[in-house]
């Protein structure tokens, strides 16, 4: 791919990076209970992203190691309410990957970020 920076709808990688970068897709679908409590945040190396549920897109580097996590804030509930959360390191390479966020939030607070395709 060339000049990832040009493709509408992608979140351009932004901190300094000057080697080869591919697209990330992480799907973050809802349940029914999770839209009314939840706002989901995506993290790229640390760097934190508001994001709608559904499909999102980064630009990310291809070349090294990268660290993605996914969180479902709330300001909501009781002192015991959980923030689900997902995290995984992925190797450098260069194809494209997509990635589905998958919580059970009733099941306790840690979630998965699984191969799509």
């Amino acid at each position: 791919m060339t000049d990832l920076d040009n493709i509408p709808g992608v979140i351009p990688y932004v901190d300094h990076h000057t080697g080869p970068r591919r697209l990330l897709t992480l799907e973050i679908p809802h349940l029914a209970h999770t839209v009314r409590a939840y706002a989901p945040i995506a993290s790229v190396d640390g760097r934190q992203y508001i994001v709608s549920w559904g499909s999102v897109t980064f630009e990310i580097p291809a070349d090294r190691n990268v660290h993605v996590s996914v969180h479902l804030h709330t300001n909501s509930g009781h002192e015991h309410t959980i923030t689900p959360f997902a995290s995984i390191v992925l190797s450098a390479h260069s194809a494209p990957l997509r990635l589905l966020a998958q919580f059970v939030p009733r099941q306790g607070p840690q979630g998965s970020l699984v191969p799509l395709g």
